[in-house]
């Protein structure tokens, strides 16, 4: 069987969802052209700015997607079969992911632009919102420490692929510098020129595909600039070692943009870079469709493993939590309401920017998937060399799209290189927005919108992640251990998607609490109930063995992982308890705070 029908009909089915249910919820929520958006009423130039629905889209869209809609549909193709992560792709963006988002999106631009948190404050009560907070920084920390941890593992040594093509790390490095730099020039050019947007993406998008062609060429090899170990006799033990310690110098050098990023203008780095990274989204989406359709790939993956997949996991819950934002996202809720509500221009963008980009990333998600598909189930690229089973997603992202792209006529090593430096610039995006919600998060909590508070709060949510960034790689033999971003995935999925069924909580409140119409429990409470039962089922089954020897006694886990899912499970039962009592009116609601600026404007 060809992918070609598979690719087609999922476009087909997503098109269709977005035309017709689409306008139906845009029409629930009585999106209003004419009502001013906080954007318009609260234009500052620094956060607040309306912007044109192309150029926020592409922002929006790149921030969303990141590295969630490849990672997660890769794995789940590879332990569960390509069937089951496809149809839970198409359901979860249609029914759940797109409602989530678009739903977010409109009720913090009828709050002032403020985030989700105080949408749930203003109809819940203190203590929700106390709680919801806590969950969605500790959500944040652990979405940066696996993006991080990801991109850095792409910027050392050589990596072989299986079309014979070998990539330097170092060249996606240098790579990945050089289009840092390009999206200030533009920024600072579209502020302070009369260069219109046009033209800008005219120049700069070229400038993006020179920088990947030219990364190759001068790669930047950090482990090369380390002093060399002593001790270990076996060469592969001394490479390993020197590699995890260039992982980790990059680990803190990413931190390090984290910080600087968070701190400036949103004109400066993130709606720039934002439009830039949104092309690469494009251009890798339609690359990858159009050498699909000419191509002609047979599929060669199994449609279904089982219900136990090749990991050992069961289906059911770990399908859900394991694809996560390609299918539904508590994270895009913290862009809607943080970035995205403060810059659209008018209520009825809403549903291009929250419903179609969730869309949109449905078919990035399929596309991801359909790199496992053309796979043999015993391709090296899914094995560690020791033959334990630990599927590369970026690297299977790179191998499916440089074979997609060469049916174009691309250079098989140019589309490889184009592909990994997609993934990372989908990362970058990630991390900038995840550090500029996290200083957000800490000014709603201590209440300091002045410069001391945007400094604390960026730097305690950059820092957070050091802790866990910092530990080895490899043992003491120089053995490598398990990745840190593959260990923290699945628990990021699990709280990812339980921040997605919080979200979908505060937002069937409000809308229960403001309209009080049938038609809420069925848009937004079915899937709030779905995506509380699978979450915390699979964040249960991961944590609770870990508090148990091989006996069956108990026995306090070293870890302090297991020790953080308990918490995030406390945070997500006691929050729920306090939206049944305000939906059973056992007890009022915190009143809606009223005056000319939101309380999150950060100054």
């Amino acid at each position: 069987m060809s992918l070609l029908p598979v690719v087609v009909l999922s476009a087909v089915v997503l098109s269709i969802a977005y035309v017709t249910y689409g306008r139906f919820l845009a029409r629930l929520l009585r999106l209003d052209p004419n009502k001013p958006t906080p954007a318009v009423e609260f234009n500052d130039g620094v956060d607040f700015e309306p912007i044109e629905p192309k150029f926020l889209l592409s922002q929006h869209f790149s921030a969303i997607a990141a590295a969630g809609p490849i990672v997660g549909p890769i794995l789940a193709g590879v332990w569960f079969g390509w069937v089951p992560a496809l149809i839970w792709i198409l359901i979860g963006c249609i029914f759940i992911g797109g409602v989530h988002d678009l739903t977010s999106l409109t009720a913090s631009i009828r709050h002032k632009a403020r985030s989700i948190a105080e949408v749930v404050r203003d109809h819940m009560t203190r203590r929700s919102y106390l709680l919801f907070l806590s969950f969605v920084w500790i959500a944040l920390v652990y979405i940066i420490v696996a993006f991080t941890d990801l991109t850095a593992s792409a910027f050392i040594g050589m990596i072989p692929m299986e079309n014979n093509v070998e990539v330097l790390g170092g060249g996606i490095a240098t790579s990945s510098l050089m289009y840092l730099v390009l999206p200030i020039v533009m920024g600072l050019l579209l502020r302070y020129t009369k260069l219109s947007l046009n033209w800008a993406t005219a120049i700069f998008l070229p400038l993006v595909g020179v920088s990947i062609w030219a990364g190759q060429l001068l790669p930047f090899q950090l482990e090369s600039f380390l002093p060399t170990p002593t001790g270990f006799d076996d060469p592969a033990a001394l490479t390993n070692v020197v590699n995890d310690n260039a992982r980790r110098i990059w680990d803190v050098l990413l931190l390090g943009y984290c910080l600087v990023a968070g701190l400036l203008p949103v004109w400066l780095l993130l709606q720039p870079r934002g439009h830039l990274g949104g092309y690469f989204l494009y251009v890798a989406l339609a690359g990858g469709m159009l050498g699909l359709m000419f191509g002609g790939q047979p599929i060669e993956y199994p449609a279904f493993i089982g219900m136990e997949g090749r990991n050992g996991m069961s289906l059911v819950p770990m399908l859900f939590i394991t694809i996560a934002c390609g299918a539904c996202s508590g994270f895009h809720s913290l862009i809607c309401s943080g970035t995205t509500s403060k810059q659209l221009a008018k209520e009825t963008d809403a549903k291009t920017i929250g419903y179609g980009a969730m869309l949109l990333e449905g078919m990035v998600a399929i596309v991801s998937l359909c790199c496992v598909m053309v796979l043999a189930q015993d391709a090296k690229v899914f094995f560690r060399p020791d033959g334990t089973l630990a599927p590369k997603a970026n690297l299977i992202y790179a191998l499916g799209i440089g074979q997609f792209l060469e049916v174009l006529g691309v250079d098989p090593k140019f589309a490889v290189s184009f592909a990994l430096m997609a993934f990372t610039t989908f990362i970058y995006d990630t991390l900038d927005v995840c550090t500029r919600l996290g200083r957000y998060i800490i000014q709603e909590l201590t209440g300091w919108h002045n410069r001391f508070g945007r400094w604390l709060g960026t730097t305690l949510t950059a820092g957070a992640p050091l802790f866990f960034l910092l530990q080895p790689g490899v043992d003491a033999n120089g053995k490598p251990l398990r990745p840190i971003w593959e260990s923290f995935w699945a628990l990021f999925g699990a709280s990812n998607q339980l921040l997605a069924a919080l979200t979908l909580l505060g937002v069937t409140v409000w809308l229960w609490r403001t309209r009080g119409e049938r038609w809420v429990w069925f848009v937004t409470g079915i899937p709030t109930v779905l995506m509380y039962v699978m979450s915390t089922w699979a964040l249960v089954s991961m944590t609770w063995p870990k508090f148990f020897d091989k006996a069956g006694s108990f026995a306090a886990p070293r870890e302090v992982v297991p020790w953080i899912g308990v918490v995030l499970l406390a945070l997500a039962a006691l929050m729920l308890i306090e939206a049944i009592i305000v939906l059973t009116g056992g007890r009022s609601s915190t009143p809606p705070q009223t005056g000319k600026l939101p309380a999150a404007v950060p100054t």
